[in-house]
């Protein structure tokens, strides 16, 4: 099946392949790519992290720690985040970005949702 712009699409998962978890782990064309659910949306992202090619879908998906007041402590965004298993890099699993420095990302991947089913755009 052809994609958006000539890109080849590849079913990768099916909604409900998810269950109860936030992540799934597949291999496309000898790439390893982490699916993870954030709320009803989906994202694909290479299972490497850009500091040190740690296994990123290996990590905690979690929240953190907002922007907040002297004194205060306000957490937020459970879910949202995940944290690399080496060196604890935090990454919005929404657009990639490290929280420290969004110029640093993840590499991502157009994951298409139809109906049911999940298909990657290479």
């Amino acid at each position: 099946m052809t994609g958006r712009e000539g890109k080849q699409a590849y079913p990768v998962a099916r909604v409900g392949d998810f269950g109860e978890a936030d992540r799934l782990v597949v291999q496309v064309k000898n790439v390893e790519i982490g699916l993870f659910k954030v709320g009803n949306d989906y994202y694909a992202w290479r299972n490497l992290c850009p500091h040190a090619a740690a296994p990123i879908c290996a990590g905690t998906v979690c929240g953190t720690m907002l922007p907040s007041g002297v004194y205060e402590h306000e957490f937020g965004r459970e879910g949202e985040i995940v944290r690399c298993p080496w060196h604890n890099w935090e990454f919005d699993l929404r657009t990639g970005e490290l929280l420290a420095d969004p110029s640093v990302k993840l590499r991502g991947f157009e994951l298409v949702r139809e109906g049911e089913e999940l298909h990657l755009l290479l």
